[in-house]
């Protein structure tokens, strides 16, 4: 769910989303998404670290400013492998590079070297990219030619040391009612790198 309105973080759990594969199984990976980093109410850094090495258990609701304690109910003492996260992904609108808040950034950097240091590997996401650029809102297949675009990506790649290879740039389903290939194709390229990037995690274990 979403929320286009509020301009905030609509996410208000830690929460897990699994892909069904057929009526009685899943793909066999999850995506684990948090509350976003916002200058007021944003979810607490420390937090995000708990949760890369799996100590934050699915439902937990964050509270702005106060971090997890190990004696409180959302947190998991003893994590598993499967508990730890594979891979982060970090999300944001092509449009609003140039207004992310050297607060937020210094937080997004905080949680790439904590997870440098535990060997996860990282890439991002830049979404909404036909609402970025007119040209690629008149033909998503000039995503990566659009010039506009690419000084995003060096932007966003400078501000966080995220390598230019490792940024993907997608385009959201909003107004559509249904799936269209040339949407798919950037967001299940990024998705199989997320995959591959997972996989490297585990194998290097």
């Amino acid at each position: 769910m979403t929320d286009t309105i509020s301009g905030c973080s609509f996410t208000k759990k830690y929460k897990a989303f699994k892909i069904h594969k057929d009526p009685e199984s899943f793909y066999p990976f999850i995506f684990n998404d948090t509350m976003g980093f916002e200058r007021r109410n944003g979810v607490n850094v420390e937090d995000i670290k708990l949760a890369l090495m799996g100590h934050v258990t699915e439902g937990y609701k964050p509270i702005p400013g106060v971090q997890l304690k190990e004696s409180d109910q959302g947190y998991n003492s003893c994590p598993s492998l499967d508990d730890k996260v594979h891979a982060l992904v970090c999300v944001m609108p092509a449009d609003l590079v140039s207004l992310i808040s050297d607060e937020v950034v210094k937080k997004m950097r905080d949680v790439r070297l904590a997870a440098s240091d535990m060997g996860i590997p990282q890439l991002a996401i830049l979404t909404k990219v036909d609402e970025a650029c007119p040209e690629v809102k008149n033909n998503i297949k000039n995503v990566y030619e659009s010039i506009y675009l690419k000084e995003q990506v060096d932007k966003f790649s400078l501000m966080l040391g995220i390598p230019q290879n490792c940024i993907f740039l997608v385009k959201n389903y909003e107004s559509e009612l249904q799936t269209n290939e040339d949407i798919n194709g950037p967001i299940l390229i990024a998705l199989r790198q997320m995959i591959v990037y997972g996989e490297d995690f585990i194998n290097n274990l």
